[in-house]
């Protein structure tokens, strides 16, 4: 699989935080990595990477960091915009972050009502809910903020500016998620204090301070594994996927796929920047049906996609609940995947929080228009390996955002793709 993109974005933006030089390998190819790997230029960072004999990013990343030379670009990529909010509002100066359409379209108040906290004045777009976000760092103090989400970017956006605020800072979360900015920063010799509350909340502690450097190898992408382990569970062949990122938090796909009556195997392999690594492994299988709520919907958020193609073709169907944040992804995913699979003939129930897809219904042909999100482009792509007829997709090319190769390996599985003229 390509490298983990959450893995990718903060093996950079740590790496810089160090101070020397960090190797670092296996980073996904993606359009969203490159947009921070280019934020980070701009903010006076070294970062050479070139592509290995695999495909992934290989190279070196080096600080200090200073104030930004121009606009940070994130392109489409939330994860960059939202983390780099928290980077640059510990770094003196002005900085101004932004993105596409598609990027300006998504709320950024989550990450700058914590910042303003900590002393950093920041503004944006749409009354500050918007960008671009402009950000005048500098001279943050802790403290104890409540988030009424469980974010992993709201929690990491925190974090790094707690590492060079005045005295200890700390995210309460209403659920646990996904805790790979701490176990990376364990790794870098900075480690933070977590605790899970008898109510189910989540705190995180960070202390400020330096971090030291070591080589970053970071693990295959569990998100994009989703969709051959999807295909192959609903009864396109069987699959094993290697070097997997297992860490519990982003195995909400595997604990969704069982739920739904798929045989979905996983084997630890080894350990790569803090993160276990895992072998993955999925064959044809009657699926029974399913609801989905509370913590396992927080840890497959960006899997529930295409679990509804695995949803529609089981027996009793597959319901989600608590996935409001679908609404602010790339897309509204409720409403753009409901009109996706609606194209092939599937009917999706829209929720205000979620989605209920009905089971025995295998998608037909028909044209689907991605509306600029990667992930309901491949969804599409893995409905149309599993449906009665050919599906054409518009506006695919956002798949390059976090899986450029992804038409390359479904062809290598045997599926059949025909790329056609722009024009």
């Amino acid at each position: 699989m390509p490298g983990d993109k959450s893995l990718s974005h903060r093996a950079l933006l740590l790496g810089a935080l160090v101070g020397e030089t960090v190797p670092v390998a296996g980073l996904a190819p993606s359009g969203d990595v490159a947009a921070t790997a280019e934020a980070l230029r701009r903010l006076g960072a070294r970062v050479d990477l070139a592509t290995d004999t695999h495909g992934q990013l290989e190279g070196e990343v080096e600080g200090p960091l200073g104030e930004a030379s121009d606009v940070l670009d994130c392109g489409n990529s939330g994860t960059s915009l939202r983390l780099l909010c928290g980077v640059v509002a510990g770094i003196e100066g002005l900085h101004v972050l932004s993105g596409d359409a598609s990027l300006r379209r998504r709320p950024v108040e989550r990450v700058a009502v914590p910042l303003r906290a900590m002393g950093a004045r920041v503004e944006a777009r749409g009354g500050g809910r918007l960008p671009p976000v402009v950000v005048h760092g500098g001279d943050l103090r802790g403290v104890v903020y409540r988030s009424p989400v469980a974010s992993a970017q709201v929690k990491s956006c925190v974090l790094l500016a707690g590492l060079r605020a005045q005295g200890p800072t700390t995210v309460i979360s209403p659920l646990p998620s996904r805790d790979h900015t701490e176990r990376l920063l364990a790794y870098l010799g900075h480690p933070v204090s977590s605790r899970l509350d008898e109510d189910g909340h989540e705190a995180v502690t960070i202390e400020p301070g330096a971090l030291r450097a070591a080589p970053v190898a970071v693990a295959g992408d569990p998100s994009s594994a989703a969709f051959w382990l999807v295909a192959a569970a609903a009864g396109a062949g069987s699959i094993e996927v290697r070097g997997v990122c297992a860490n519990p938090t982003r195995m909400g796909v595997v604990g969704a796929l069982r739920r739904l009556g798929a045989e979905v195997g996983s084997t630890l392999t080894g350990e790569r920047a803090g993160e276990p690594v895992a072998t993955l492994t999925a064959a044809p299988a009657s699926l029974t049906g399913a609801a989905l709520d509370g913590r396992l919907v927080v840890d497959a958020i960006d899997e529930l996609p295409v679990l509804a193609v695995a949803g529609a073709l089981s027996r009793d169907g597959l319901e989600v609940a608590d996935a409001a944040e679908l609404r602010v992804k790339e897309s509204d995913r409720i409403s753009v995947l409901a009109a996706a699979l609606g194209a092939l003939g599937i009917h999706v129930e829209q929720r205000a929080d979620g989605y209920r897809v009905a089971g025995q219904q295998r998608p037909r042909g028909g044209i689907v228009e991605a509306h600029g999100d990667h992930r309901i482009a491949m969804t599409a792509a893995i409905a149309g390996v599993l449906g009665t007829a050919a599906v054409e997709i518009t506006g695919f090319e956002a798949v390059a955002t976090s899986y450029p190769t992804f038409l390359a390996d479904l062809r290598g599985l045997g599926g059949r793709v025909e790329v056609l003229d722009a024009g």
